[in-house]
């Protein structure tokens, strides 16, 4: 017998009824499945609007430094030839305005060798307080400094980073491809973005040159504080300008620690503080003064296998002038050209310490200008 709908007293045939209706449910859905459609679309159209947004403000919170750039080519006759290669020279810079100076000063400078392999990275510490010669530099107010035979973060405050550069390449026959300025300021927010770094106190440490007070034991530094500790000198330790680069050294180790063990690389809302904070911190020269450019330097160094970065002071000695060091001979020119030539630093050291000094003595200079201290 034919079956009976009961709810429209319809007749059909066994089966028959099926297509029908599920074309009315379908009918029915279509415009909430449209609905549903629209909205995913709105959002996704949304994530990444914001996406592209943010992205544009970090990468616009970086500053070229078109000055340097300028002055470097004024003078690129002089400058040591570019290596051949994959390998880079990157000069990082820590830049301090200090008030009561009334000038910038860059009492921080490393050299980031990458390895044309991408398998070794070197960092060289250069001490503010080697006895360099320095070209004449042209300053902030368009007149010339001196040439002369003096400290070396005296370079920046003559004539910003240019004159660091060329005063480096001079030293050490190394070409600097990049380099990036890192205002002290903005590496407080860098700090604070990821939530502090933590350092372990063995003794009490009080700087008051900058505003350093922590007991012994363990401590959370964030903001001024970390500043602090990085530039504490006088006070700690044996005062020298060599602890300093130690200490910098062991928090910067200590600040890519926390950001690889948190999560920070892989998690978007960490990552942005910490990204906003670095990008307006820096002043970068036309290679490296955007967001991709600097990922790729990241994404680099992130691939370098466990243990192949390794963080080197330029071999120094005491200098016969008080609160000067000189170059050690032959470990500094043999790190120079390891660099050059692209050989692991380590294996020169060891080298140039089993060959006698062969050169002629360092002449003797005059101190200069040392209202600059």
């Amino acid at each position: 017998m034919p079956e009976t709908n009961d709810d429209s007293h319809e007749v059909r045939e066994p089966g028959a009824a099926a297509g029908p209706r599920r074309a009315w449910v379908w009918l029915r859905a279509r415009p909430l499945w449209k609905l549903v459609c629209a909205g995913l679309a709105l959002m996704v159209g949304l994530v990444a609007v914001t996406g592209w947004l943010a992205y544009r403000k970090i990468d616009g919170n970086i500053r070229t430094d078109e000055a340097t750039a300028a002055a470097l080519a004024e003078h690129g006759a002089a400058r040591p030839a570019r290596h051949p290669g994959q390998a880079l020279n990157i000069l990082l810079l820590g830049s301090d305005w200090r008030q009561a100076a009334g000038s910038e000063r860059s009492d921080t400078v490393m050299l980031l060798h990458l390895a044309a392999d991408r398998k070794r990275a070197e960092v060289l510490s250069v001490p503010r307080d080697l006895r360099v010669d320095m070209p004449s530099c042209l300053r902030s107010d368009g007149e010339y400094s001196l040439a002369q035979n003096a400290q070396f973060n005296w370079a920046f405050q003559f004539g910003g980073a240019a004159c660091t550069i060329r005063t480096l390449e001079k030293l050490t026959g190394i070409r600097i491809d990049h380099h990036l300025t890192v205002d002290f300021k903005g590496f407080t927010k860098i700090v604070n973005a990821v939530g502090g770094v933590e350092v372990d106190v063995k003794r009490p440490e009080h700087d008051p040159n900058v505003g350093l007070d922590l007991n012994a034991g363990k401590h959370l530094l964030q903001g001024e504080q970390a500043l602090g500790y990085v530039r504490a000198r006088k006070y700690v330790g044996d005062g020298s300008d060599l602890n300093r680069i130690e200490r910098q050294q062991d928090f910067v180790n200590r600040l890519a620690e926390k950001i690889r063990s948190n999560g920070t690389l892989a998690n978007p809302a960490r990552l942005y503080p910490v990204l906003d904070a670095a990008t307006s911190a820096l002043t970068a020269d036309a290679g490296l003064d955007s967001l991709s450019e600097l990922y790729g330097l990241a994404d680099d160094l992130r691939g370098l296998p466990p243990g192949a970065l390794t963080f080197t002071t330029l071999p120094n000695q005491e200098s016969d002038h008080w609160y000067r060091l000189d170059l050690e001979q032959p470990e500094a020119r043999r790190v120079f050209e390891a660099v050059k030539k692209d050989q692991p630093v380590a294996r020169a050291l060891a080298a140039a310490r089993k060959e006698p000094d062969e050169e002629p003595d360092e002449p003797e200079y005059e101190p200069v200008h040392d209202e600059y201290e």
